[in-house]
């Protein structure tokens, strides 16, 4: 397995998690396991470390990389909305730090026959938990033309989306969308030809899409709260988003925890009773380094914003 070793905005990353020698953190999208490399570094003095991933070829790759750190890491598979559960199973109720690499890794973008990538033709799938029963190929054959609008246009932020899902439903009328390759056809006869320079005219489809059949943003909106309350005072929460939606969800939650008073502006002091839970550390997201936008052209759009729970 083919693994790319390189973490997106990492230095920024673990120097925000402040990692203590002896604290507990977790890594919620373990990946390719470079940023939970250098957090299990940093843990000498009895700290611990959860790598949780839905992949299993991811965890199995990054439980060979870190294997000399097998002392301080327990890995798991699932999904970090499932965090709560997770770590109750072992006894622990707070953390010192948790870190999102909401992109998805080098491996599964490498490998053909995941179906990520519009660069193989292979089979459809896109499923980052292959236990799921949902796949891209459900997705691209099962939804109406309104449904495939709404995800390609607000996951993909594609202009051409209307356009798009029209073809692929007409498509549909001769046979099943199978391939990857079928559908970057389907999607290149959809945008006009002087269109096309900006980049590969499938990309924001694709990650519509994968978005889609992940779940990837009701999975994260619905577990930000809880992952703050789980922190220990002074305890850190890091999350790199690589799309608008997921960094706005981001944003809002971390405000909402830092000032979560729904009292009228007017009311001389605060009735309802909601008391700030921290503070956002970082007051516009933390964006990759002109060296690091160099070396790797997948971080272009990620971004890194810290909360620190108080």
């Amino acid at each position: 397995m083919a693994f790319s070793h390189y973490s997106v905005l990492l230095e920024e990353t673990i120097t925000n998690l402040q990692v203590k020698a002896n604290g507990i953190y977790v890594d919620g999208t373990l990946g390719g396991g470079g940023h939970a490399m250098e957090v299990a570094k940093r843990l000498t003095n009895g700290g611990k470390l959860f790598g949780i991933d839905q992949d299993d070829d991811a965890l199995k790759a990054a439980e060979e990389r870190l294997s000399s750190y097998k002392d301080r890491i327990t890995f798991v598979r699932s999904n970090y909305c499932n965090m709560r559960e997770v770590l109750t199973q072992y006894g622990i109720a707070q953390v010192d730090g948790i870190l999102l690499d909401l992109g998805v890794s080098s491996y599964q973008l490498d490998t053909q026959e995941r179906g990520f990538s519009y660069r193989f033709d292979t089979r459809l799938d896109m499923r980052m938990d292959r236990r799921q029963t949902l796949t891209a190929e459900t997705i691209v054959n099962g939804y109406t033309e309104a449904e495939l609008y709404r995800i390609i246009r607000d996951y993909g932020e594609e202009q051409f989306a209307k356009n798009i899902a029209k073809h692929i439903v007409k498509y549909r009328e001769k046979k099943q969308v199978e391939t990857t390759g079928e559908l970057n056809e389907i999607i290149k006869a959809a945008i006009p030809a002087k269109m096309r320079q900006n980049g590969h005219p499938s990309k924001r489809t694709f990650q519509a899409i994968r978005i889609e059949c992940n779940r990837e943003l009701e999975v994260l909106r619905d577990s930000l709260d809880m992952m703050i309350e789980m922190l220990h005072t002074g305890g850190r929460l890091c999350i790199i988003t690589f799309h608008s939606l997921e960094d706005r969800l981001v944003k809002a939650a971390f405000r909402r925890q830092e000032n979560p008073c729904t009292c009228p502006p007017e009311f001389p002091v605060c009735v309802c009773g909601k008391k700030p839970q921290g503070r956002v550390v970082t007051r516009k997201p933390i964006l990759p380094s002109e060296e690091e936008l160099r070396e790797n052209s997948r971080s272009k759009s990620a971004k890194l914003r810290v909360f620190e729970k108080k």
